[in-house]
């Protein structure tokens, strides 16, 4: 089966064509980070009008590398969560190209997409898995005991890690995004130069938050001001450390105790060089884990993770062209 998948939750246009939700025909993003970079986050209108932009040529550019509208067999859309505008210029999009070429659609989880994204890499990954899905938006572990079967194990209370990041960085004067610009800076600071909290949920242990550690960062900030050279590595060197730790902690944590062979990282800021290191670090430490980890295109926002999720629910039966909507807040669990 090949499956069309549309991606616009946030600030990618994205769509691929991917066959059994294995092999990658076509995978096309158009990213607006110079549109966002001047205001130093994503601004929701201007990401929703930019969809309507950019969305039916990159469509029409990953069908045409797949052999046209014939060689496709059913759509996939992400439906949520996200910004609202954004969704909405993808299923609209999605359910008139359905329904133009007579081929069935179903939405797809954005949260899933992430966690199957793993599915697309040479040795994918088998259930039953951990998976840590940590983005701009979100920061959840999930048990993942089959396609369509997950369980919520802990999540962010406030921030999420890479809010944390973007305005970490924003308080430290550094580019968007800042997430990028933190783990480039830190790969030649010392993680341990500045102390900073550790991210303790108090009688949640699988939960995380990061307000604090960003309130630590703006108090450091004022007291001492911004550094240049060496001292700016190290304070980012620093600060990337207290989230990475955070999360390959907890994550590990959750896979021991709920007996899951597998961890696999999942999102944009598994992207990150110091947090797919001390994984690979940690994971290491027990012979009976085995991690997983995408390639840095299938971390960040991409239709073919998608695909994948939509592969599968639609070989679940889950059709759902005429009704589907956008859900911002559509939670998996």
């Amino acid at each position: 089966m090949r499956l069309l998948a549309i991606e616009t939750s946030c600030d990618e246009t994205a769509a691929a064509v991917v066959e059994d939700g294995r092999r990658v025909l076509s995978d096309v993003v158009s990213t607006q980070i110079e549109i966002h970079r001047r205001w130093g986050g994503v601004v929701p209108e201007l990401a929703s009008r930019n969809h309507v932009v950019q969305i039916m040529p990159v469509v029409d550019e990953a069908v045409t590398a797949a052999g046209g509208p014939g060689a496709i067999d059913a759509l996939a859309v992400t439906s949520g969560p996200g910004l609202v505008g954004a969704l909405l210029v993808g299923v609209q999009v999605a359910k008139g190209l359905a329904a133009a070429w007579e081929k069935p659609l179903v939405g797809v989880n954005h949260l899933e997409g992430h966690l199957l994204a793993a599915f697309l890499g040479d040795e994918p990954p088998t259930f039953p898995f951990l998976g840590l899905v940590v983005s701009g938006g979100h920061t959840s572990l999930y048990e993942a005991r089959g396609f369509g079967q997950y369980r919520l194990l802990g999540q962010t209370r406030d921030d999420a890690a890479g809010e944390a990041f973007d305005k970490g960085a924003k308080l430290l004067g550094l580019p968007y995004p800042g997430g990028v610009a933190i783990d480039r800076l830190a790969r030649t600071g010392d993680p341990a130069a500045i102390r900073f909290p550790k991210a303790i949920v108090k009688g949640a242990d699988l939960d995380f938050s990061f307000s604090g550690l960003k309130t630590a960062l703006l108090h450091h900030v004022r007291k001492h001001g911004v550094p240049e050279g060496q001292g700016l590595a190290d304070l980012c060197a620093s600060y990337q450390e207290a989230i990475v730790q955070a999360l390959v902690q907890k994550a590990v944590r959750a896979a021991r105790r709920f007996q899951l062979p597998t961890l696999v990282l999942a999102g944009g800021v598994a992207a990150n060089s110091r947090l797919r290191a001390a994984a690979a670090q940690r994971a290491a430490d027990y012979e009976d884990l085995r991690l997983v980890v995408p390639a840095v295109r299938l971390c960040t926002d991409n239709a073919a993770m998608i695909a994948v999720a939509g592969t599968q629910a639609h070989l679940r039966g889950a059709l759902d062209a005429r009704r589907l909507d956008a859900d911002p807040a559509w939670r998996l669990q």
